[in-house]
């Protein structure tokens, strides 16, 4: 049987869908809502040219919404998506400092999360 998928968000993730209008906000949870039961579609997608990096796609009111994350598979019980941070845009490009900035947030929770494992 497969784990099951939860999302959880990281500070600067929490601050962005805190930011949201009600819309959009609806429209982010109901895409998280259908990852978690596995149907995957275009608002989730591997972005090219990254590490691992993943991103929930929407529009609403003529922005573009993203939300930057990246798969946690390391866990007994589940898998996790995680959020690292989101941006809204005019256009519909993925400026490649914001995968950046998604990856380096990536490297800093494995290595937190293996430096925290090893001392316990």
């Amino acid at each position: 049987m497969e784990k099951p998928i939860e999302v959880i968000f990281l500070s600067q993730a929490e601050d962005f869908v805190e930011e949201l209008e009600v819309r959009a906000r609806r429209k982010l949870f109901s895409i998280i809502r259908k990852t978690k039961e596995r149907i995957i579609g275009q608002w989730f997608t591997k972005l090219k040219a990254s590490e691992g990096i993943y991103e929930f796609r929407f529009d609403e009111s003529d922005k573009f919404y993203r939300l930057f994350t990246f798969w946690d598979t390391e866990g007994e019980t589940e898998t996790l998506v995680i959020g690292t941070h989101g941006i809204a845009k005019k256009t519909n490009q993925t400026p490649k400092e914001e995968i950046r900035k998604a990856e380096r947030i990536k490297r800093a929770y494995f290595e937190d999360k293996h430096r925290t494992q090893k001392k316990n």
